[in-house]
């Protein structure tokens, strides 16, 4: 927060001096002052009503004046120890001010209003605060885990890396963990904001703060609870919260320049009193047009707006670097996507075969199964997953950037990719998988071709749709690939993308990005780790499905915790509305300065109205910051249905 802020060094803010920070409205101390110099003021109207002595209304006014200044003139004075100035110094040498001119009311008045914005203020941040850190309450209050044979309760602190947790049915994951026995769905919609459960096995990777749902689950630990997903989380956006961005520093700059010159301005105008003879009616002014420039609605403008932003969009499982990522977003015209793990989910699967001479689709399969039998790579893992048998096939090589050799019965056989192998009679075959976007790979059995299968990694079910919006919203929209262009610009159609660039190596992206930067912002959604370059070189980098990565949380300026694209527009739309809040509080607290300055100096105002409606604009500033906090959990868009698979050959 700037140091031109209204809220100077408070009991309760970051650095807490009072302890714990607030938990509820009337926790927080500048209320509670607030509220007692209320009733007292009140007091002091109700026996000044009645024609009371003025020793009865004297002291509830200067002890009005003592509780609410409380709130702020000791820690502008710690600040002015160390040579800094803010809206405190103001506030307290126009209630100085007024006490010397025997305006104690007013003074008190200055002070009690000054009280409830201040009270306000930290009240919307603890609040926004709370609501992120509100995530480590998933966590459940205790963890079942095997000791010795025998299941033992203990606290979630107590985990440590290798226990074996038990988690029946119901329950939530106490840390992140790996699965050893048992098969479930689990709810992760409070991590990932996605509302479908995931369905996970042995070997699955699983978060704390995760819902456990039918079946009971023996999981390894693998994160101890102060350093699960939901605390990193956390602890990420609580430390990036201070980036700020170009909005936020310019509020800090007007701020941070305009206190001194008010004071500045201020000795002039008492100046400018001695010499026309007015001495006491200038520095009544000068008073006024000190608490009338006060930049304190300013200052506060866009640090509540993008603490509310930041952690509502944390909620529905948007990680959100800080202030200057945040308005970065809600700049961004051009958006560039990666294809594989991004507009598709990155699980190929086998959608059509194709045959030669007398061979069926099943031998086919079969003897491809054979020949990637032992591949980890995700082609073989889709023709694995396709056959019902496997040929016995020996002697298996890899050819690098070509294909699979094996021996069959005595003969040779082979698998890869057109033009290592001759597709021959299959040509046709071939040209149609590839133009619908599939990739072809073609088997070979004692040098004749026998069959071509269609492998295609499919488009998510919500990317034409996502798309479309993003369209309809005015942004311009790219793909970004290494696959082959004929395929690239097959699945970039079917998504809706016209603007599609393929045969790229990572360093490729970032020079395609550059060349998109030079026509408007743009940010590159991609999977945090093979896209490193271009998510670096984006104006924001936007990391996809980075949930229990940690390298996409920590570098990426934007991270969608769960594997739903609709999230994109989502906060996309989320960012250009923070932006236009963040502008029109700053612009609105421009404004009131700009009004409130002249109407103070040719004394169409006293103090207590100026005071009454600058923090009046100031309530409405943080109200309307506080409107950037509101997001709706539910899904965006429907669920498009699955792109359609090729129609089989003839």
């Amino acid at each position: 927060m700037s140091d031109a802020c209204c809220g100077d060094v408070k009991p309760g803010a970051d650095e807490q001096e009072e302890g714990e920070e607030a938990g509820g409205f009337w926790q927080v101390r500048e209320v509670r002052a607030a509220a007692v110099s209320g009733v007292l003021l009140l007091a002091a109207w109700i026996a000044s009503l009645t024609d009371a002595p003025q020793w009865l209304t004297l002291p509830l006014e200067i002890a009005a004046l003592l509780v609410a200044a409380w709130t702020f003139v000791p820690s502008t004075l710690r600040r002015l120890l160390k040579g800094k100035i803010g809206v405190g110094t103001l506030m307290t040498i126009a209630a100085v001010g007024a006490v010397a001119l025997g305006q104690y009311e007013e003074a008190a008045m200055l002070a009690f209003l000054y009280a409830i914005s201040e009270g306000l203020e930290e009240y919307s941040l603890a609040k926004t605060r709370r609501g992120l850190r509100a995530l480590l309450d998933l966590v459940p209050a205790e963890a079942t885990v095997l000791r010795s044979g025998a299941e033992v309760t203990i606290d979630p602190a107590e985990l440590v890396l290798g226990d074996r947790m038990v988690v029946r049915p119901g329950e939530r994951l106490a840390t992140d963990g790996r699965i050893i026995t048992g098969r479930t769905s689990l709810d992760t919609s409070a991590l990932t904001g996605e509302s479908v459960p995931v369905e996970v096995g042995p070997g699955s990777e699983v978060w704390a703060g995760s819902i456990n749902g039918t079946g009971p689950l023996e999981v390894e630990v693998t994160s101890t609870a102060e350093n699960n997903s939901l605390a990193r989380i956390v602890h990420i956006v609580e430390a990036e919260q201070s980036r700020k961005g170009p909005g936020q520093r310019l509020a800090d700059s007007i701020a941070s320049k305009l206190v001194p010159g008010i004071l500045i301005a201020a000795v002039l105008i008492i100046g400018f009193g001695f010499i026309v003879g007015e001495p006491l009616l200038w520095f009544e002014r000068a008073l006024v047009v000190l608490v009338a420039a006060s930049p304190c609605a300013l200052a506060i403008s866009v640090p509540v707006t993008v603490v509310a932003s930041v952690g509502a969009a944390s909620r529905i499982g948007v990680l959100i670097k800080g202030g200057g990522a945040l308005e970065t977003l809600g700049r961004i015209r051009t958006i560039a996507l990666d294809k594989t793990g991004t507009l598709t989910r990155n699980k190929p699967a086998v959608i059509d075969v194709a045959t030669a001479r007398t061979s069926t689709k099943e031998q086919v399969l079969a003897l491809a199964a054979g020949l990637e039998a032992r591949s980890e790579h995700p082609l073989a893992r889709a023709i694995l997953a396709a056959a019902s048998a496997r040929a016995a096939v020996t002697d298996v090589d890899a050819v690098p950037g070509a294909g699979l050799t094996g021996a069959l019965e005595g003969r040779t056989v082979r698998l890869g990719r057109p033009g290592w192998i001759d597709a021959s009679s299959l040509s046709a075959e071939v040209e149609r998988m590839q133009q619908a976007g599939a990739t072809a790979v073609l088997i070979e059995d004692d040098g004749q071709v026998i069959g071509a299968i269609a492998v295609r990694d499919e488009l998510r079910p919500e990317a034409r749709d996502v798309i479309a919006r993003l369209t309809a919203s005015g942004y311009t929209t790219a793909m970004l690939t290494g696959d082959n262009t004929i395929t690239a610009h097959a699945l970039g159609k079917e998504a809706g993308i016209t603007e599609v660039h393929a045969d790229l190596r990572p360093e490729d992206k970032a020079d395609i990005i550059r060349t998109l930067q030079g026509r408007a912002p743009t940010a590159m959604v991609g999977d945090g780790v093979n896209d490193a370059p271009a998510l670096a070189t984006a104006d924001t980098g936007i990391a996809m499905g980075a949930m229990g990565t940690d390298v996409a949380i920590e570098t990426a300026d934007i991270a969608l915790m769960g594997e739903d694209l609709n999230h994109l527009p989502q906060v996309l739309d989320h960012a250009r509305r923070t932006r236009s809040i963040m502008l029109q509080n700053v612009g609105l607290s421009l404004a009131l300065i700009a009004v409130l300055i002249p109407l103070a100096l040719v004394g169409a105002l006293g103090l207590a109205a100026v005071v009454l409606i600058h923090e009046l604009a100031e309530i409405v500033v943080i109200a309307n910051g506080v409107r950037a906090g509101r997001i709706s959990r539910r899904t965006v868009l429907k669920t498009a249905r699955p792109a359609p698979a090729l129609e089989p050959a003839s």
